[in-house]
């Protein structure tokens, strides 16, 4: 492992000590690089002394996004510490198994969430605790007794890049979660990449208003702003108008979204009187773009530029220009610089041009695996290779398309039949808003598809009439057997549809 000392915040202190680097859309609070870096010395060393926080050490965080969790990365990358970042949606039960399974030595939380956090069993047994809204304040009283706290970090740690900077746990929908380890050469790289592939420098601005959960929360913008000099506006949570407006206001050159964030957005009163002038374009992930959707953005001259990401991997991985959205529709481009790919079969062999097979992912940005998870990792990370899970195939222009997930394929007398390929059908009747497909069990054909469909607006369809559009674009045993219509699909907290929670609706 090759030994490095990443400190972003202490090069930009140099460079653009006045420069505002993140600002806190909620309370407007800022703060520049100079800043940054000084109250970053400062909590790193009280981390250290009052904490007794060392290389390698947990700290679990249950915490809204604010300035302060910015804060703790930069401790993390002066200390060689661990960021172990918690969903605060979970149940305590939930909380508690990643407690148990993380050990920190200390629990950040923040106040709203304090109850969470006492109905855990492990809660008691940690060794510190601390409240988020604390940190600026108890540093500062710290810096009374410690004359020049905030000047150095005392012991600056030199990390093998190999090290840890976060622990990210999955979102656990098929078992208990397994900790993803983010590590600072993955950090680096995944910078590198993003860079590579998008418009991203000094000059950049953007607005985050993914969960800090979340590696989307991180490291799709945050961490590759920070590291060439951006600036960030915080959100809590995502709010259409709110984000519409921020665009203009902050004037955002670049904003990350799901298809149903942005579609939230075109669909307010505003979208079209907003100014989206300063925008060089917006980036797409999470699951494929409707057309119809990117040409309204299209329309107001903005671009869209898709890709596809993975905790354990960058996340940034691939991206399909913005000239190739309509041309390439259902594709998710190609890999970016530093990302090498292979498409194999259930054998581990290479597949054909055109045929599905399984997403491999090699290079610098690749997990070293997972927290006290050996069985994962080994199953995850072969010779170098990390193994997605998804089906994708590879066009004769060198353009990606995922097929589906492995788990969501079903199998129907006898063939094996992709949700994502039947569910691309349905959308596109103009009835169809959204809609999900899985596979449940016939006694007839082993398993067969049922679809669940929101519809758009107020037109009628029924489902014999989108069984028999299917049927006009699908082999009959990709048919949906059933299909349901709701109000709206579960989806997660990232926007992504539920399926265990369809599963459980038979």
């Amino acid at each position: 492992m090759q030994a490095l000392q990443q400190d972003w915040a202490a090069k930009w202190a140099v460079y653009s000590p006045d420069k505002i680097a993140f600002k806190e859309y909620e309370t407007g609070r800022t703060l520049t690089y100079g800043e940054l870096n000084r109250e970053g010395n400062r909590l790193a060393n009280y981390l250290k002394e009052v904490f007794d926080i060392q290389k390698g050490d947990r700290i679990a965080i249950l915490a809204e996004s604010c300035l302060e969790y910015l804060l703790l990365f930069v401790a993390a990358q002066k200390t060689g510490c661990v960021l172990v970042p918690m969903n605060y949606r979970l149940a305590s039960a939930e909380i508690d198994f990643l407690l148990q399974n993380a050990q920190p030595k200390l629990v950040i939380g923040e106040a709203i969430f304090e109850a969470t956090l006492e109905a855990t069993a492990t809660y008691s047994q940690i060794p510190h605790k601390w409240d988020i809204a604390a940190i600026r304040a108890d540093c500062e009283a710290y810096r009374g007794v410690r004359e020049g706290l905030e000047l150095d970090f005392f012991e600056v740690q030199v990390v093998d890049e190999d090290d840890p900077i976060f622990i990210l746990y999955t979102s656990g929908t098929t078992g208990f979660p397994k900790g993803a380890l983010y590590t600072h050469k993955m950090l680096f790289w995944n910078s590198i990449n993003t860079a590579m592939s998008l418009i991203v420098n000094s000059e950049s601005r953007t607005i985050n208003c993914m969960p800090p959960f979340h590696t989307g929360g991180w490291n799709v913008f945050v961490t590759p702003f920070l590291h060439h000099g951006g600036y960030v506006c915080l959100m809590k949570k995502f709010d259409a108008l709110a984000v519409l407006k921020s665009i203009a206001e902050e004037r955002a050159t670049v904003f990350m979204g799901v298809p149903t964030m942005l579609k939230m957005m075109t669909d307010l009163p505003g979208f079209q009187t907003t100014d989206f002038s300063s925008l060089h374009y917006i980036i797409v992930g999470g699951e494929p773009m409707p057309i119809p959707l990117i040409e309204k953005w299209h329309e107001k001259q903005v671009p869209i530029r898709q890709g596809y990401g993975m905790t354990e991997v960058g996340p940034n991985l691939t991206s399909l220009h913005q000239r190739d959205a309509i041309r390439k529709k259902g594709s998710i481009g190609r890999p970016n610089f530093y990302v090498n790919i292979k498409i194999v079969d259930e054998k581990g062999e290479e597949v054909a041009v055109n045929q599905a097979g399984e997403l491999l992912l090699q290079g610098p940005m690749v997990t070293t695996g997972y927290w006290q998870n050996e069985v994962a990792t080994a199953k995850a990370v072969q010779d170098g290779w990390f193994h997605t899970g998804d089906m994708v195939r590879l066009d004769e222009e060198g353009y990606l398309y995922v097929v589906d997930r492995i788990k969501n394929m079903y199998i129907s007398g006898g063939e094996n039949v992709y949700p994502a390929e039947v569910e691309r059908v349905l959308v596109a009747h103009t009835a169809v808003s959204e809609a999900v497909v899985i596979g449940v069990a016939d006694a007839k054909w082993g398993e067969t598809g049922k679809a669940f469909v929101v519809k758009s607006g107020e037109i009628e369809v029924t489902e014999k009439v989108l069984q028999d559009f299917c049927l006009s674009k699908l082999a009959k045993f990709k048919v949906p057997k059933t299909i349901v219509f709701l109000d709206e699909l579960p989806k997660n907290d990232t926007g992504k549809i539920n399926r265990k929670i369809l599963k459980n609706l038979q």
